[in-house]
């Protein structure tokens, strides 16, 4: 007759299921509301709406993120950014360039699964760059010869939306879009989309 596991002989498989359980886990893991976090993300900028024919260009840049949370719902961040790509106008010798920007945010997450959120968050952001206009004698180009002398710096409200998933313990992979900024005087609307990865701490 095949006797039954002596109790001593689970003990060992008891102690394991026990550190792995999530209540252990949560009782390990500090109260979002006490981490900081930082970022490294690869940037799209789509600038849109530019010249009489609303053309839209795209550029590269790369942006830092240091943040904070407030509360287990609230966050604040800076976020410094360069440019790499610079953005060419579709039929002309029109090109945008970003040099720099730095934006600040205030934003609310919030949980949808164990290892994923959603967010929103508001706040503003300066931007340094120029427009550079070639061949402004040839006819594809008058359109954006008025664009040659965009503000080199520009200070605008902002707002981004996004989703992060839990990859690794405190890291995430970071998915969003939204609006970077918006040029008074040409009307160009720039939005920003990257994606990244992000580390709790």
């Amino acid at each position: 007759m095949t006797q039954a596991p002596h109790a001593g002989a689970l003990a060992p498989l008891l102690l394991v299921a026990t550190l792995i359980s999530p209540a252990a886990d949560a009782q390990d893991t500090p109260p979002r509301s006490d981490r900081h976090y930082i970022g490294l993300l690869a940037t799209a900028i789509n600038h849109r709406t530019i010249g009489p024919y609303s053309e839209r260009a795209w550029g590269n840049a790369s942006t830092l993120v240091i943040g904070g949370h407030l509360t287990d719902l609230f966050h604040a961040e800076i976020r410094l950014g360069a440019g790499i790509q610079d953005a060419e106008v579709p039929d002309s010798d029109l090109s945008l360039s970003v040099d720099y920007y730095g934006s600040w945010y205030l934003g609310l997450h919030y949980p949808v699964t164990d290892y994923a959120n959603i967010y929103g968050q508001f706040g503003f952001s300066y931007v340094r760059g120029s427009a550079h206009l070639g061949h402004p004698e040839d006819s594809r180009n008058s359109p954006y010869r008025a664009l040659d002398d965009v503000p080199e710096s520009a200070f605008s409200t902002g707002w981004l939306a996004g989703l992060d998933f839990q990859v690794m313990i405190n890291t995430y992979l970071v998915v969003e879009g939204g609006k970077l900024f918006k040029d008074t005087r040409s009307n160009i609307d720039s939005f920003q989309f990257s994606g990244g990865l992000r580390y709790e701490f």
